[in-house]
């Protein structure tokens, strides 16, 4: 009786030496807030995993619960995804009706974000952007749409020519692209061959084309570059066929993409790129996949669909803010704080024609063009996407295929980056009826553009919407867009009172200017 007494409670002490261990095991895993945890289980690989097992799970903590669809990943792997959003300890639980994939439960604690990790972004104020843990964000955006598509050589220049710039997000397709100047065909096709008759298996997909999507948006994220994804796109034309795979296979896309890539913090949506353009796909049908990519995202990125010649109705609640493909808007002042009255919402121009020496009207910008384009949606308090489509040696265009920017706008951009970043706010027209050149934060700071016209002088002069009270004294910066200088104006400007709609300095002081285009002029109030 003893040595049954003495095994029975050697057994006791060994399982309970066990559940400490895997206890403590779980309780040691940690991840940063906005950072992935992920489950990695094994499972069957008959039939077809990707529609057949239905692999979801549950999290949990005191005060939420989220679910969140797993994905397979191929040889025998399902794989789960979640992006803690709130700090401590979660608790998750599987669902499925695969019996080895069914109710495995664990645990694991959600802890504090490293300096260089900021969250999502999201919509502040209407009209902009703030990351998730309140820092401003100003997207100053460039387009490389088939970048991920080349190649390891191609593919690394390109991060490496991103990682010194001042690009903050890029366009990208997620299918490739097929169009002038990208003809090649990819490493990495996003579905399986299908058979005699049909040239892909659109319900089974292609793992590795998505591990390395991955690969690539975590390298964007480690340069603290937002991936803007474009989910469908018109430049296939039946070559491969991705633009034109029916309804149901396009719905089962999104909610493959949407499992794999929703934890993915730097990650934006893009439905489209030239939705209209895109024939295979009604207008009415864009509803539909934007509200599967909300569905299946339960962490709401930001999303948006852009246009060819058309617009959308981007006012629909699945967009969280606007892109739009026209140049006419940022081609003078004012026009293109229009459309924020139109949609209350960010406006992004996220195609303005690009730099560039092709012979399409559309790639043929000069860098002073390109510039002035940007510099145009800031002051408007809208936002401009650079694209770069220099031809030289080879067919490598940045715009397409990504690689060496060559132009000379993406210098003069990072320069307007760091004067909006070190100035306290984002900027709206202070009267955008009567002057459309002056944006201000509040009354203590301003930014006025004068554009491609030359001035001999100018006379300080504020909006008297939204401005100061008499006596107010400021400090004016004279800022040269283009060669990139900031000099400060050795004088002492303080207001009168309103003379009609305008605001003067008192003495009615006039500053004498070089002989050059693309001046601006930073007012500060001094304290």
């Amino acid at each position: 009786m003893q040595t049954n007494k003495t095994f029975f409670l050697f057994f006791v002490f060994v399982v309970l030496l066990v559940f400490l261990f895997l206890f403590g095991a779980h309780a040691q895993v940690k991840v940063e807030r906005w950072n992935r945890f992920e489950i990695s289980l094994k499972g069957p690989v008959t039939g077809n995993p990707f529609t057949e097992n239905h692999f979801s799970a549950i999290f949990s903590n005191n005060s939420k619960r989220v679910s969140v669809d797993g994905f397979y990943d191929g040889e025998g792997n399902y794989l789960i995804r979640f992006m803690p959003m709130e700090l401590g300890k979660w608790n998750y639980i599987t669902v499925s009706n695969i019996a080895a994939l069914n109710h495995r439960s664990g645990l694991f604690t959600c802890v504090a974000p490293n300096n260089a990790n900021h969250g999502m972004i999201r919509v502040a104020d209407t009209y902009h952007f703030r990351y998730e843990d309140g820092k401003p964000y100003y997207p100053f955006g460039t387009t490389a749409y088939a970048w991920i598509h080349q190649g390891p050589e191609l593919e690394e220049a390109t991060l490496t020519t991103l990682k010194s710039s001042a690009f903050n997000k890029i366009r990208m397709c997620i299918l490739p692209k097929y169009y002038t100047y990208v003809t090649n065909e990819p490493l990495f096709y996003p579905y399986e061959k299908g058979d005699g008759k049909n040239r892909w298996n659109f319900k089974r997909f292609n793992p590795a084309f998505f591990r390395h999507l991955e690969k690539r948006i975590d390298d964007l994220n480690a340069l603290g570059i937002e991936a803007d994804l474009i989910i469908f796109h018109p430049y296939d034309k039946g070559h491969w066929g991705f633009d034109s795979m029916g309804k149901e296979n396009d719905l089962l896309y999104i909610k493959y993409l949407a499992a794999r890539l929703s934890a993915f913090r730097n990650v934006w949506w893009s439905m489209a790129n030239e939705f209209d353009y895109i024939k295979s796909k009604p207008r009415a049908v864009w509803d539909d996949y934007a509200a599967a990519v909300v569905g299946h995202d339960p962490y709401r990125h930001l999303c948006s669909i852009h246009n060819g010649s058309v617009y959308y109705d981007n006012w629909k609640p699945y967009f969280t803010h606007v892109s739009i493909q026209n140049g006419a808007p940022v081609e003078d002042f004012g026009r293109a704080g229009l459309l924020r009255d139109v949609y209350f919402k960010p406006v992004i121009y996220d195609e303005v024609c690009y730099e560039g020496n092709l012979p399409q009207r559309w790639g043929r910008l000069t860098g002073q063009e390109m510039t002035a384009a940007v510099w145009q949606g800031i002051i408007a308090g809208t936002y401009v996407t650079h694209g770069e489509s220099i031809k030289g040696n080879g067919d490598t265009i940045f715009w397409a295929k990504g690689g060496i920017l060559k132009g000379e706008s993406p210098a003069r951009i990072a320069f307007l980056r760091t004067l909006l970043e070190n100035g306290p706010g984002p900027l709206h027209l202070a009267d955008n009826w009567k002057d459309n050149q002056t944006a201000q934060t509040d009354s203590t700071y301003y930014l006025i553009y004068l554009g491609k016209p030359k001035q001999k002088e100018w006379m300080f002069s504020l909006p008297k919407k939204g401005g100061p009270p008499v006596g107010t004294k400021y400090k004016v910066d004279l800022i040269d867009t283009w060669k990139m200088s900031v000099t400060p104006i050795n004088q002492v400007f303080e207001t009168s009172k309103a003379d009609g709609y305008r605001i003067y300095d008192k003495n009615h002081s006039l500053v004498s200017l070089p002989d050059d285009s693309y001046l601006a002029f930073r007012i500060h109030l001094i304290k």
